[in-house]
C-alpha cells in the first residue's frame, strides 16, 4: 500500500474543479484496506471514497484520506437459461461495462449507456435512465467494512434501493434507544465488486418518450439491443455535454415527485409542465423543465453555468470553483421553490 501525498483531484472529478487530496490510497482489492486498517498511523482516520468522481462537487482540498477505488476485472459467473450473471470490479468504467456486456452477447443494460462513473458507484446512486434502473439488473455486491476490515455481501433488498438512493447514501446512526447501529453504510462500506443479472429472454424497454421518437424517426418497430444502445448514446450526446470537454456532473437535480393533487394544481397554473405518472400513484415532474421555466438556461454565477441545451445540467465554463457551483445550485433551488413550491434535491455530493 502506497500513500500518495498532495494528489491533484482535477482529473478525478467530472466537473474538473481544482482541488487536492492531502493523502490518497489506490484501492485495487481488499488487501489495501486491510493494510490501511492495520497501520496505526492511518487506522481510524476519516476517509473519503472516490470512484469516477462523476457525482461530486469539490469545494476545497480534501483533508480526509481519499480511497481511490480502482478494483478491475469483468467475468461471466453464470450463463443460465433464465439469466446471465456477470461480476465487475468496482473501479471499472460503467459505460465501457455496458458496451462489454453487449459485445459478449448479453443484453439488458443498453438503456443505461453513457452514464458517467464507475461500476462501484452505480449501486450507491441506483443509477437509472430511459426506463431502467440499476436495481432492475442487480444481483448482489461485495464490500468491505472500513471499521472492521471484514468483507460482506449484500443483495438488492439489503441495499434498500430507492429513486437515486440506497443504503450507501445514508450514514450509520445510533438508534434513539439502545445504542444499536442504524442501517446506513455511507462512509463505512467500500464496494469492491458488483454482480449484475441480465434476464432471459431479453425484452426491450422502449416506453420512454425519446426512444419512442427514435422508433418513429427510423421506422424500426422492433429494435435490437445494439440499436437501443446506439439510440441512447445519440440522445444523451445531443442533450448532455462531454465532461472531457465541458466539466459537469450530468443531471444535477433529482426529478421531484408530487401527489396527483399537487400536479393538478401546478398544471392549472402551468399547463405545459412535463410530468410522468408513477406506478405508486405519485407524479414525477421534470426538474429540467422547472429550471428552464424559471429562466436559468444559459445563465451563470461566476464560472459555473446552466447548460444551454439542458437546464438540468450545471457546467464548469472554465475555472469554476465548487463554491460557485453550490451558489448557482442554491439560487436555482430558490427560484423553483418560489415559483412552484417545490424543493429540488441535488444529486451530487458536496465535499
Amino acid at each position: 500500500m502506497v500513500v500518495e501525498q498532495n494528489v491533484s483531484l482535477a482529473p478525478h472529478n467530472s466537473f474538473g474543479i481544482v482541488a487536492k487530496a492531502r493523502e490518497l490510497v489506490r484501492v485495487r482489492g481488499e488487501a489495501e484496506v486491510v493494510q490501511l486498517l492495520a497501520d496505526p498511523a492511518l487506522a481510524g482516520r476519516p476517509t473519503f471514497i472516490l470512484g469516477g468522481g462523476s457525482n461530486i462537487v469539490l469545494t476545497g482540498d480534501v483533508r480526509a484520506l481519499v480511497l481511490k477505488v480502482e478494483v478491475a476485472g469483468r467475468r461471466v459467473l453464470d450463463d443460465g437459461p433464465r439469466a446471465t450473471i456477470v461480476e465487475v470490479g468496482a473501479g471499472e468504467n460503467w459505460h465501457d461495462t455496458v458496451a462489454w456486456t453487449l459485445d459478449q452477447g448479453f443484453p439488458g443494460l443498453e438503456n443505461l449507456a453513457m452514464i458517467p462513473g464507475t461500476v462501484g458507484a452505480s449501486p450507491v446512486q441506483n443509477v437509472g435512465a430511459y426506463g431502467v434502473e440499476l436495481q432492475d439488473r442487480f444481483e448482489s455486491l461485495d464490500a468491505i467494512d472500513l471499521q472492521t476490515g471484514r468483507p460482506f455481501t449484500l443483495d438488492a433488498t439489503q441495499c434498500a434501493f430507492g429513486y437515486r438512493d440506497s443504503v450507501f447514501k445514508h450514514p450509520p446512526a445510533d438508534a434513539a434507544e439502545g445504542g444499536s447501529r442504524g442501517m446506513g453504510l455511507a462512509g463505512r462500506a467500500l464496494i469492491l465488486r458488483v454482480r449484475l443479472r441480465l434476464p432471459k429472454p431479453w425484452k426491450p424497454v422502449i416506453d420512454y418518450a425519446d426512444l419512442q421518437r427514435k422508433m418513429a424517426e427510423t421506422g424500426i418497430r422492433h429494435p435490437t439491443p445494439r440499436q437501443i444502445f446506439d439510440w441512447v448514446c445519440a440522445i444523451r450526446s445531443a442533450k448532455l455535454p462531454d465532461p472531457r470537454v465541458i466539466g459537469n456532473a450530468g443531471s444535477f437535480f433529482k426529478n421531484p415527485t408530487v401527489t396527483p393533487e399537487q400536479c393538478t394544481d401546478i398544471i392549472a397554473r402551468e399547463p405545459g409542465i412535463v410530468h410522468y405518472p408513477m406506478p405508486d400513484g405519485s407524479v414525477k415532474l421534470a426538474a429540467g423543465w422547472l429550471i428552464d421555466a424559471c429562466g436559468w438556461k444559459g445563465k451563470s454565477v461566476g464560472n459555473a453555468g446552466v447548460y444551454e441545451k439542458q437546464a438540468l445540467v450545471l457546467v464548469n465554463r472554465g475555472g469554476a470553483t465548487g463554491g460557485e457551483v453550490v451558489t448557482l445550485a442554491r439560487a436555482i433551488q430558490t427560484s423553483v421553490y418560489e415559483r412552484f413550491g417545490i424543493r429540488l434535491e441535488p444529486e451530487p455530493v458536496v465535499v
